[in-house]
């Protein structure tokens, strides 16, 4: 797969192993949040291409989904500062459900079955590159039009303590 400058993400060594990378996309005149997430015990590989799935690379294991919770799409997984990521899942600290890296299926809690929403990244050259169609890359980190200081809009109770 051809991928351009425009489209790079970030280094493939800038995604955690133990949390994720935020990064804000466009979707017209729309912007929507994204994470990746690495998985499996790869170590990164500067000459890998991935097929463009979730799955992304084998030696890279690199995924990417959307920034919200299957249960209640409002709630942000990583709110700016990296989601919480234990033994292979990622979890959502509004009610402690947990959604496997490597393919996005909740294990545990209200959306069990349920899974995220895949973003389309190549892994090429030591890089991960935006290859979805639908959308253009923005930026790294949060979207600026959300105060994630606050948490979720309506205040909703966690088990984080917030």
């Amino acid at each position: 797969m051809e991928v351009s400058d425009d489209q790079r993400i970030c280094d493939v060594e800038d995604v955690p192993g133990a949390g994720t990378f935020l990064f804000t996309y466009r979707d017209g005149f729309d912007t929507g949040e994204a994470l990746l997430v690495r998985f499996g015990g790869g170590a990164p590989s500067s000459d890998a291409e991935a097929g463009g799935t979730a799955l992304g690379d084998e030696d890279t294991g690199i995924g990417c989904w959307k920034n919200y919770c299957q249960h209640w799409t409002d709630v942000r997984l990583d709110k700016g500062s990296g989601a919480r990521v234990r033994d292979g899942e990622l979890w959502c600290n509004k009610h402690a459900a947990t959604f496997r890296l490597d393919d996005g299926v909740c294990t545990h809690g209200p959306c069990e079955g349920a899974v995220l929403d895949e973003v389309e990244v190549t892994v090429h050259d030591g890089g991960v590159y935006l290859t979805d169609d639908r959308y253009e890359f923005d930026s790294t980190g949060p979207d600026g039009d959300r105060d994630l200081s606050t948490g979720s809009p309506g205040g909703r109770i966690d088990f984080t303590g917030s």
